[in-house]
């Protein structure tokens, strides 16, 4: 639950003192939300994957008229540099959706891709089973993440958008 809050934080720019929701809704294990400190509405998931040690993901998805902000975190990953900016391409399980986007690393675990608004990304991820990110020169730390009833998460969201306080 820390890092679900820790990447809505890290979407609205900084953390309060703890969390305060306005609004919060459930599209099966997508938390859709509008905390109070925040601009925006996030849609967030996360799992564990008993394949993959135990490790959990989790993903946040927000968006406004101008951009789409997708923030990754998966505790396999151990990043050195915050602030460093890392290229990738963006797929989903049958959709290329864009190449060598940028990817900013928030913390050891996180990196967070913010891209000018595209009402077809929003299309294909809403379509999507599984979100990849193929990192160049690192196989080691490309990942595939599990989104199902994306679709579903992103018609809560833009309902989110649409009625915010």
């Amino acid at each position: 639950m820390k890092k679900f809050l820790l990447a809505a934080g890290v979407l609205a720019g900084a953390l309060s003192a703890g969390p305060v929701l306005a609004q919060q809704s459930r599209v099966g294990d997508w938390t859709i939300e509008k905390r109070t400190q925040d601009t925006h509405c996030n849609a967030s998931r996360g799992y564990k994957d008993k394949e993959d040690e135990n490790r959990e993901y989790v993903i946040v998805i927000t968006y406004s008229e101008k951009a789409i902000v997708i923030v990754m975190i998966y505790d396999g990953w151990e990043w050195d540099k915050v602030g460093e900016v890392l290229r990738a391409d963006v797929g989903t399980d049958d959709a290329d959706i864009m190449k060598k986007s940028k990817w900013e690393v928030m913390d050891k675990t996180t990196v967070r891709g913010i891209f000018e608004y595209d009402q077809s990304m929003m299309d294909r991820l809403s379509k999507a089973k599984r979100l990849s990110l193929d990192f160049e020169d690192d196989d080691e730390d490309s990942i595939e993440m599990q989104i199902p009833r994306a679709g579903e998460a992103l018609a809560a969201l833009k309902f989110c958008e649409e009625n915010r306080k």
